[in-house]
C-alpha cells in the first residue's frame, strides 16, 4: 500500500513540474527572442544628437540576454573600415514611449589617420548596455539603431 502511494505521489510531482511554465512571461529567458533586421528611416523631427560619434554604419548582430536582476544588450556592428573604437550603446531618453519600444544608438569613434578598410569581420566591434528589470517594465521591444539599418528584439 505504501509503494504505491510514494509511487503516483511522485509521478504527480514530476508531471507537475513539466507544466507550461517554460512558454510563460514568467520565465527570464522567454523575454526576448532573437533579433531582426529592418531598415531606417529618417523621422521628420528627430531629436539633436550631441554626441560628436557617428552611428555604426551597419548593426550585424544583436541579442538580449537575460541576468538576475535584468538584462544585458549587446549589439555588433560593422564600420567602413578598421580603426573604429569607443563603442557604445547610447539609450534615446525619450524612449519607451506609450508603444514600449526602447530604443539605442550604436554609436563608435572614428580613428584620427587613415586606415585600412580590411576584412568583413577585423572591422567588427561590440557594445552592450545592462538594463534593470525596471528598465524592463514596459519594454516590449528593443531597437538598436546604426546609420543603414537597426535590429529589433520582441518579446
Amino acid at each position: 500500500m505504501r509503494a504505491p502511494l510514494l509511487l503516483i505521489l511522485s509521478a504527480a510531482l514530476i508531471l507537475g513540474g513539466c507544466s507550461t511554465v517554460r512558454e510563460s512571461r514568467l520565465n527570464p529567458f522567454n523575454w526576448f527572442g532573437g533579433s531582426t533586421e529592418e531598415t531606417v528611416t529618417v523621422a521628420a523631427g528627430r531629436a539633436v544628437v550631441t554626441d560628436p560619434r557617428p552611428l555604426v554604419d551597419l548593426v550585424t548582430d544583436m541579442a538580449v540576454e537575460p541576468t538576475p536582476g535584468g538584462a544585458i544588450v549587446q549589439a555588433t556592428g560593422r564600420p567602413p573600415r578598421q580603426g573604429y573604437w569607443m563603442a557604445e550603446l547610447v539609450r534615446d531618453r525619450s524612449t519607451p514611449g506609450d508603444d514600449g519600444v526602447l530604443v539605442f544608438d550604436f554609436r563608435v569613434a572614428r580613428p584620427e589617420g587613415p586606415t585600412r578598410t580590411g576584412t568583413e569581420p577585423s572591422r567588427e566591434v561590440t557594445a552592450g548596455s545592462f538594463l534593470t528589470t525596471q528598465d524592463l517594465d514596459r519594454v516590449r521591444s528593443i531597437v538598436v539603431r546604426g546609420d543603414r539599418n537597426q535590429r529589433r528584439a520582441s518579446r
